[in-house]
């Protein structure tokens, strides 16, 4: 579903008045937060979608990372998942099976608990969590509040739909494809765990709606503009070729009708508009965060295996939420 589509569902959806409530629907953020006590606020989110690689095992590490990455993007600790699947009656039990482990696997790795879910019979494989974090309540990070002169910081390289796209007619190079699966199966756990020791003033992940409709949400919400710089942003190095091949996808091009008008591309080429507009699965975190604490943080950052990188910084709003320059 296209973010332009949903938006307008969601603003005909009544809003209850809970004062626990910290986020909700609102501001389009990752996830629900209620707060429980003065010193606990839960967490809430769930993900799934069908599969983008052939491997199940894989499948299902992608799917969990995915699910996961909420809970981080809201500076939580993930603390129980369960399993969301729709699967085929004809279908082999034992590619469940491996789904389920690559999942598994994944909720392990990020700390989680495992504990139960629920399946239906479906023509189309579909996988992935439900899953509950905790964060203090004066802790939550949300997908607003930048600030001017705030820096713009991306968590993983883009590309990854592209890329799969670019697999599923077989014109993928094995090194993309590895490329991709790598970013895709890391948990954005690790970034996470060093940013939330930091005062960032608004955080989301990049999925669907690509990095520019992310980065819109979070320049709209914010009401200020964000300024890209295009030779920052961080890209895996084969989707520029696939991206000049036309190797696009159908999301990518909702998410460029949706964002008409409210992006500026300052000379930049379409293929890398492509890229900008790809939806990512299990995307890294854009954050945004004072040029005072930039240097410590990044020095942290690049000690893990997946660089981040700084892609540009936060204006008063202007004309537009978004220049690419």
């Amino acid at each position: 579903m296209g973010p332009e589509v949903l938006s307008k569902i969601l603003k005909n959806i009544p809003s209850v008045e809970d004062k626990n409530l910290i986020v909700g629907f609102e501001k389009s953020d990752d996830a629900a937060v209620y707060k429980l006590t003065d010193d606990i606020a839960m967490i809430q989110t769930l993900d799934f979608f069908t599969p983008m690689v052939d491997d199940p095992y894989i499948f299902g590490q992608i799917a969990a990372a995915n699910s996961i990455s909420d809970v981080y993007a809201m500076g939580g600790v993930p603390k129980t998942a369960m399993n969301i699947v729709c699967f085929p009656e004809n279908l082999d039990i034992n590619i469940l099976g491996e789904i389920l482990r690559g999942g598994a696997d994944k909720v392990s790795e990020s700390g989680a608990v495992l504990s139960g879910g629920h399946s239906v019979h479906d023509p189309e494989v579909k996988y992935g969590l439900s899953v509950t974090g905790i964060a203090h309540p004066d802790k939550i990070l949300k997908n607003y509040g930048c600030q001017t002169g705030d820096i713009l910081v991306l968590t993983k390289p883009l590309g990854t739909g592209i890329i799969s796209t670019a697999s599923k007619i077989g014109e993928a190079s094995p090194e993309a494809i590895n490329k991709s699966i790598e970013l895709m199966t890391t948990l954005n756990k690790y970034s996470a765990d060093i940013i939330r020791d930091y005062p960032v003033t608004a955080c989301t992940d990049v999925t669907g709606f690509g990095f520019l409709g992310h980065s819109y949400e979070m320049a709209s919400a914010s009401e200020k503009t964000l300024v890209l710089e295009s030779e920052l942003i961080p890209y895996i190095e084969e989707a520029k070729e696939y991206a000049k091949e036309f190797f696009i996808t159908s999301g990518g091009q909702k998410n460029r009708r949706y964002l008409e008008n409210k992006v500026e591309f300052d000379n930049i080429p379409l293929w890398l508009q492509e890229i900008l507009m790809d939806p990512q699965t299990s995307g890294g975190l854009l954050f945004s965060i004072s040029p005072k604490y930039i240097n410590e943080i990044m020095k942290k950052l690049d000690s893990l295996s997946i660089k981040s990188s700084v892609i540009g910084s936060v204006e008063d709003l202007g004309e537009k939420f978004i220049i690419v320059r």
